[in-house]
């Protein structure tokens, strides 16, 4: 490291300088947009670029809860520029369209086939209405039969539902839905009934705008309360912003009578309700409503909250919580908010509510024995609350089954442990029973997770055998050799294991569903090199395979890609691979060829969970336009999935060493490329989404090793993240020198090689606001670095617009040839 860098990095008295320097640097240096710019309209790459973002997407399949029928799903992977460019309002951590009173941004289904499995026949779903409707939410009802599903149109949004008998679909009520927070509509367990919200009839126009203020916004933290909070996206900033967000985001809950047509009452009061959930046997609603104050510092999920059971016709059966505003969750990854949280009811129950309660003020850095509680209360909620397990970690999750078993899980972040028990609700004094106690990291020893399915309430239980002595696991079965997903049976008094289903090679099978577990008849994806995943009913007791669905190639020109696991170490010793990619009748007598490597970095605790392979070479190569693999129709070597592990065992921060690491990750890819004799070393370039544009910036300012850098949607100044990012627990206060050391914002100056940056203009990930990208620039720009920005219109963190995905192509095709193919 040079010597002028080591004064930024080398103590916390250097922190004020810098911060100050930065300021200075970017408000007085680079006040304004670049000087250099240019007016410029939508581009498309090449033919063979444009053909892949064209091609069509296999349908979307899901299985009925009788597990009699599926529905093929056609759908669209791309939306229009005018689509994406609807009205938006940003508001408390949502965005949602004024017109529609839904979210914004969604990825419509349009049309629908239904299948049944044992005949084969196909027909579609009629009565939807236009050329291509606008469909979305698609729901089962409990027995099967009918399909709910929401149609956006002029008006608004509408609750349609489909007989799959018949095969016909049509609207089922007038009343216009609200899905601004709530999921819009549920199926009650009798099959027949619908709980919606809906639009407040008679609501009046949206609140206007002032033009003149009455006075200045103002927050006061009066006291001195500590809110170390994330920097998230799309607040409140104004008390017309309130008005605004309650405005659209109150609703009125109804109930829909799915067999007499029109037939819809109304159930309780409006507000801002966040979540309706019907109890599994249909009697009550768990109610969730947000209340005022709300905040400017935290999204909606955070304002003050009231949860109540509610009777069907609306009235308050039991107040179970108020939930204060939540401005104060104490900093990283184990911390939880104060006071009950996670509301749910148990599905093994008719009407029994259960929830969590951390025990340590949600604090993980109090020393405690019991992080969390689990409670219970029943209907008809006039009893005393129960009190649960307790849990020695974080509570993670509950899968139900009957009332004598449950496989309850909890976790701690910081040590990455996970801890399944066997779990027995009806018989409280029995403790539970610890069945796997493992590292989170160690995919070699996964034992899966256990396979539930749906009861005749539309309750997802644990899938048993008829005695009841067996539960059954699925995995993704990482080992050296790949992946090579797996179905288990798993014996609750010995806790052992039987396999049942193992993939293998040359395909890459995975479990979608257990049609019959006496028959061990299993619904599966089958995909391989050559051929796109398709499904399959398996016979696991004779072997028998019979197709269920025929989709095509979707790009049958490029049908002889073929991907390799390459595996390596990096100079320390630790194991890395990747997903190689070449072009179509490359032969190593054609010599080398330029380089593209696609990464994400990920944080690890030990050597050996950050060198096992989680992927399989047989799984089938998908050319979307947001996908690397592209490039390999340009003459490019493709590296997609590069391991870039950061590692920091026992009490190290993988962060402290981040750079260093990065670095070595980079140079062993390289290298074995080179000697596999694919690669030239002097053309490669590095790039990545989000972090890994994070990960794509640093790797350009602390070496040489690349001829150029793409980083899409990135944050390149960790000091406007000072409360965290992505895992990193600590605050900038905590580590101002890691924050610095890890910003590439900070070393603008060391950057040699040509750098395309590359953001959305509405980005809503927290912590990658536009303006990460608008700055790094800016600095760039200031040291006489070979860069290029190119902000995109209307685009979120992820890109949607066919124009936008083109474009990006475009830019990036530019940048390569010019920079790395074609490199003087």
């Amino acid at each position: 490291m040079k010597r002028n860098e080591n004064r930024i990095l080398t103590g916390n008295k250097w922190l004020l300088p810098a911060l100050l320097f930065t300021c200075a640097f970017v408000f007085l240096f680079f006040p304004g947009p670049a000087d250099a710019q240019e007016g410029i309209t939508y581009q498309k790459p090449p033919k063979e670029m444009v053909d892949l973002v064209d091609a069509p997407a296999s349908p979307m399949v899901t299985l009925s809860p009788d597990k009699e029928h599926i529905v093929l799903i056609k759908r669209s992977l791309l939306m229009s520029l005018e689509e994406l460019a609807q009205p938006e309002l940003q508001l408390a951590g949502l965005r949602f369209n004024p017109k529609t009173n839904g979210m914004s941004r969604v990825m419509y289904y349009e049309s629908m086939e239904i299948k049944n499995l044992k005949t084969l026949k196909q027909y579609p779903l009629t009565g939807l209405p236009g050329n291509r409707p606008l469909v979305s939410n698609f729901s089962w009802s409990p027995d099967g039969r009918y399909i709910g599903f929401i149609i956006t149109s002029g008006e608004g949004l509408e609750l349609w539902v489909g007989d799959v008998r018949a095969g016909n679909c049509k609207r089922s009520c007038n009343e216009v839905l609200n899905n601004v927070i709530i999921r819009s509509y549920r199926w009650l367990p009798d099959s027949k009934h619908i709980v919606f919200s809906g639009v407040v009839k008679g609501r009046g126009p949206a609140p206007v705008k002032k033009p003149v203020p009455l006075g200045p916004e103002v927050q006061d933290n009066a006291g001195g309360k500590v809110a170390p909070v994330q920097t998230y996206q799309d607040l409140l900033k104004s008390k017309y912003d309130e008005e605004v967000f309650s405005y659209y985001a109150t609703s009125q809950l109804y109930i829909l009578n799915v067999e007499d047509a029109g037939s819809v009452k109304t159930v309780g009061k409006p507000g801002i309700i966040s979540q309706a959930s019907p109890s599994p046997d249909g009697k009550y609603l768990m109610v969730s409503s947000i209340i005022p104050p709300f905040s400017y510092l935290v999204p909606y999920r955070l304002f003050p909250t009231v949860v109540e059971i509610w009777d069907m016709e609306g009235n308050i059966v039991k107040t179970i919580a108020n939930i204060p505003l939540t401005e104060d969750i104490p900093k990283g990854q184990d911390a939880v908010q104060k006071g009950p949280r996670d509301f749910m009811w148990r599905g093994d129950a008719p009407a029994a509510l259960y929830w969590v309660e951390a025990q340590d003020g949600g604090d993980p850095a109090k020393n405690v024995e019991i992080r969390d509680k689990i409670y219970y209360l029943e209907a008809p909620f006039s009893g005393q609350v129960k009190q649960g397990p307790a849990l020695e970690n974080r509570f993670m999750d509950i899968t139900w089954g009957s009332g004598s078993t449950a496989i309850l899980s909890e976790f701690w972040w910081k040590t990455r442990r996970e801890v399944t028990w066997l779990y027995q609700p009806d018989f409280p004094g029995k403790a539970p029973k610890v069945i796997f106690n493992r590292s989170s990291e160690d995919q070699y020893t996964n034992p899966g997770f256990f396979v539930t399915t749906p009861n005749s309430r539309g309750q997802y239980l644990l899938l048993t055998d008829k005695s009841g002595k067996t539960l059954y696991l699925e995995g993704e079965g990482a080992s050296p050799e790949g992946n090579h997903p797996f179905l288990d049976s798993f014996d609750l008094k010995s806790f052992k294991t039987r396999r049942l289903f193992r993939s293998t090679d040359p395909y890459y099978e995975t479990l979608y569903a257990v049609l019959d577990i006496n028959s061990l008849k299993i619904l599966i994806s089958r995909e391989g090199k050559k051929s796109a995943p398709n499904y399959y009913v398996k016979n696991l007791k004779n072997g028998k395979l019979d197709q269920v669905t025929f989709f095509p190639h979707p790009y049958p020109a490029l049908k002889d890609i073929e991907k390799q696991i390459i595996k390596y170490k990096r100079a320390d010793g630790v194991e890395l691979s990747g997903g190689l990619y070449l072009p179509i009748g490359y032969k190593k007598t054609d010599g080398p060829l330029p380089v593209l490597i696609w990464a994400y970095p990920s944080e690890f605790k030990t050597k050996s969970a950050a060198g096992q392979l989680t992927d399989s070479p047989y799984r089938f190569p998908y050319l979307s336009g947001t996908s690397p693999l592209v490039w390999i129709t340009q003459g490019y070597a493709v590296l997609d999935d590069a391991s870039m592990p950061i590692i920091g065992e026992a009490k190290q921060e993988p962060n402290d060493t981040y750079i260093e690491q990065l670095v070595a990750d980079a140079q062993a890819a390289i290298d074995k490329l080179v000697e596999m004799g694919v690669g030239d070393r002097k053309r490669v370039a590095i790039s990545g989404h989000s972090y890994g544009a994070f990960m794509t910036a640093n790797l350009l300012a602390h070496s040489r090793l690349f001829a150029a850098g793409i980083a899409r949607s990135g944050a390149y100044n960790r000091t406007l993240t000072p409360f965290g990012f992505q895992n990193e627990d600590r605050t900038l206060w905590d580590a101002p020198e890691t924050y610095l050391k890890m910003s590439p914002f900070m070393y603008a100056h060391q950057v040699k090689d040509p750098i395309l940056l590359i953001h959305g203009l509405m980005d809503n990930n927290t912590g990658t606001f536009t303006i990460q990208t608008e700055r790094f620039y800016h600095a760039l720009k200031g040291h006489g670095a070979t860069a290029r920005m190119v902000l995109l219109p209307y685009e979120s963190h992820g890109y949607r617009a066919r124009e936008s995905i083109l474009h990006v192509l475009w830019e990036t095709y530019q940048w390569l040839e010019k920079y790395v193919k074609n490199k003087k």
